[in-house]
């Protein structure tokens, strides 16, 4: 949430040197906040129509940076979407205004190497990825509402044939008998369906548009449309696994304006 966050401040006396540092198989680059356009097609030099989903990149920037040597560990906090003075709490106000960076709405915190920390306000852009590489893209699912058990579990039902009475789509037994006198918790059972974070792993970034800050991945993404949405570098890849060799190696620590 914004409002945790807005009370752990780096001041900029205590930021990190930024130097240029060269990347290596082991460095993390940090995530950046999208919102969900929606989805499309493109071709693909085979001629082969690829379903891909629609990334936009508003206004992202750095808002603060988390140090070894203050926090015990190295991350970096992004900001996306220019948020107006009014719609903002106080803690909000008083943590952009000591950093001097401006209000954002979605604020969001990636853990990174500390070859690849970055200085507060660097804008980041499309271009922080390549076209090829592999991404991890996170995002709340879309909430369904209170659901049955042959929707949210994929269970097959009751009989539909004569002698069953208004229970077709009924659970059936959920416990036993006088033992153990209880239903087991994690039991599969109606209720709440959607509306948590789901991450899709290795998606492919199929084309960048650097002009529109557009990013094109292969395949689908949770959420809704125009709803924010975390990208990353695939954490299960590494080195040519994870981008192309001719994009070896990537823009590092993020890609210069």
């Amino acid at each position: 949430m914004p409002l945790v966050s807005a009370f752990h401040t780096t001041s900029a006396s205590t930021q990190a040197a930024v130097t240029t540092p060269s990347w290596t198989v082991n460095s993390i680059r940090t995530g950046l906040i999208a919102r969900k356009k929606g989805m499309t097609s493109v071709w693909d030099e085979e001629g082969s129509r690829q379903p891909v989903t629609v990334l936009q990149f508003e206004n992202v920037i750095v808002t603060d940076i988390r140090t070894q040597e203050k926090h015990g560990y190295s991350a970096v906090q992004i900001g996306s979407t220019i948020l107006k003075e009014k719609h903002a709490s106080k803690p909000m106000r008083v943590h952009s205004e000591k950093l001097g960076v401006g209000l954002r709405e979605k604020i969001v915190e990636f853990k990174v190497s500390e070859d690849a920390m970055l200085s507060v306000g660097t804008e980041l852009t499309a271009s922080h990825f390549v076209p090829g590489q592999y991404v991890d893209v996170s995002a709340p699912s879309i909430g369904k509402g209170f659901a049955g058990v042959m929707k949210r579990w994929n269970f097959k039902g009751m009989p539909a044939s004569h002698g069953v009475s208004l229970t077709h789509r009924s659970a059936g037994s959920t416990g036993q008998r006088k033992w153990p006198s209880k239903v087991f918790k994690g039991k599969k059972m109606a209720g709440r369906l959607g509306g948590n974070s789901v991450t899709v792993q290795n998606l492919q970034v199929v084309k960048i548009d650097s002009e529109q800050n557009l990013v094109f991945v292969k395949g689908s993404v949770p959420g809704f449309d125009d709803q924010f949405v975390k990208i990353k570098d695939a954490v299960k890849l590494r080195g040519e696994k994870l981008f192309p060799k001719e994009s070896i190696p990537p823009p590092f620590p993020t890609a210069n304006k």
